[in-house]
């Protein structure tokens, strides 16, 4: 059976997620070096993740991580890299809420659609199935 393109994307999706949490997490950890610039593009993200200390980048560091098991779950279609997507993709709204609520930062409402879309697709029945094939031929 054929890998559906959607799933592909969700893959590339979280590879790309895996690579920004990991420059992150090295920006943190060589701070003031070739990276600093890559803060230009979200200051505020480096000041709380600097304000966070060795919790900042143990967070990125799991975060990196965690994008990583996704991508390889979903690439192999387990179920647990469903799961684990669909885990991240929920936690990620939950923190674009609260930042539209209690920061009052409306650019973060842009993420609330989009990963109510991606977490519909992951649960919908059709792409359940295609982890239900998988798992089934193991």
């Amino acid at each position: 059976m054929r890998r559906p393109v959607g799933l592909t994307l969700l893959t590339a999706f979280f590879v790309f997620g895996a690579l920004m949490a990991f420059l992150a997490f090295l920006g943190l950890l060589l701070s003031g070096g070739f990276l600093e610039p890559i803060w230009r593009v979200n200051p505020d993200a480096h000041r709380a993740l600097t304000e966070l200390g060795a919790w900042g980048k143990l967070l990125m560091a799991v975060v990196a991580i965690a994008c990583a098991l996704a991508a390889i779950g979903l690439w192999i279609q387990a179920q647990w890299g469903r799961r684990l997507a669909v885990g991240i993709l929920a936690i990620n709204l939950l923190g674009d809420v609260m930042n539209a609520v209690a920061r009052g930062d409306l650019r973060t409402l842009i993420g609330i659609p989009i990963g109510g879309a991606l977490i519909f697709y992951l649960l919908r029945a059709r792409t359940r199935a295609q982890f239900e094939v998988r798992s089934a031929a193991v």
